[in-house]
């Protein structure tokens, strides 16, 4: 946020400082200096957090509020604020902290951070102000947290993919890198030593290009070797191999789920008024700008 924006704001006759929590938010109110004029816990619910509003602009109309979170648990709150024209400065959970071991008193409570926040923003001038999230920027929010999980998910569903294989067919796990996604079609289709000798390179390999993998000759070759290199069945083979299956396919629906949402992501993060300008910066590509606008609410 620029100076002038900041300067257009007068300067407010009180402060509210707002612990965010998942359930509950703490709210401590402080004057020109810094006495506390309300310190109040109350739930993350709409009714209590129009009162706690209504009670603070009894005290003055002259408010800023300041938050330690710009999402999540603090999306209501923020969301009655503008609707009320309230202005907001958003203090960093880092920040607060940080800040926090200057002040005398009891250790980390609700209480005290909410004052280091109200705090803070009476005194810094370097606080930006807090503006919602556009339409586009909470889509992308949702849509970039969304991969994130998934990303995470198929890391741990190839993590334990490649432990069952381990279990039955070491050979063939120390060559296939199952990051990528033609070794993972491999084993839709192929898991044991026997049945990948009895395919042979040549039919392997057609199996994976008439399924569009990449490097289908060098990986099947890879694959036979590997089996040629194991002749003993190791017990619990066919059901490993079952298993197997599920697993190679599960890490496949996760792929084209997360192809799915990067083009829906790249798709609405070109609708924003500054995709253009944010991927002109070095290395900002349609995914890292579009986490960059979930980060800063768009603006």
């Amino acid at each position: 946020m620029c100076d002038d924006e900041l300067a257009e704001v007068t300067v407010p006759q009180i402060w509210a400082g707002v612990d965010i929590g998942k359930e509950q938010h703490h709210c401590v109110v402080i004057d020109f200096e810094g006495a506390r004029l309300l310190s109040r816990r109350v739930q993350n619910d709409e009714t209590a957090l129009l009162d706690l509003i209504r009670d603070v602009l009894d005290l003055s109309q002259d408010v800023l509020w300041a938050v330690d979170m710009n999402h999540g648990g603090a999306a209501l709150l923020i969301g009655l604020l503008v609707s009320h024209g309230q202005p907001m400065a958003y203090i960093t959970g880092l920040a607060v902290h940080r800040a926090s071991g200057t002040y005398r008193g009891e250790g980390k409570t609700d209480a005290k951070d909410a004052f280091v926040i109200a705090d803070q923003a009476r005194m810094r001038r370097d606080l930006g102000l807090l503006r919602p999230g556009d339409e586009i920027a909470v889509d992308l929010r949702t849509l970039t947290t969304r991969r994130t999980d998934l990303v995470c998910d198929r890391t741990r569903q190839i993590n334990r993919l490649r432990s069952q294989l381990l279990e039955i067919f070491p050979a063939l796990e120390r060559v296939l890198d199952l990051t990528n996604k033609g070794p993972v079609l491999l084993l839709t289709g192929y898991q044991t030593p026997a049945a990948i000798r009895r395919s042979g390179a040549r039919r392997i390999e057609t199996w994976l290009k008439n399924r569009k993998a990449h490097g289908a000759a060098a990986l099947a070759k890879a694959a036979v070797d590997a089996a040629e290199s194991q002749h003993t069945a190791l017990p619990g083979e066919k059901l490993a191999a079952t298993m197997l299956v599920r697993l190679a396919k599960g890490v496949k629906a996760l792929d084209e789920e997360i192809a799915e949402l990067d083009a829906l992501i790249e798709a609405r993060f070109r609708e924003h008024p500054h995709a253009e300008v944010i991927r002109s910066l070095p290395g900002m590509g349609a995914r890292l700008g579009a986490e960059f606008i979930a980060a800063t609410g768009g603006d």
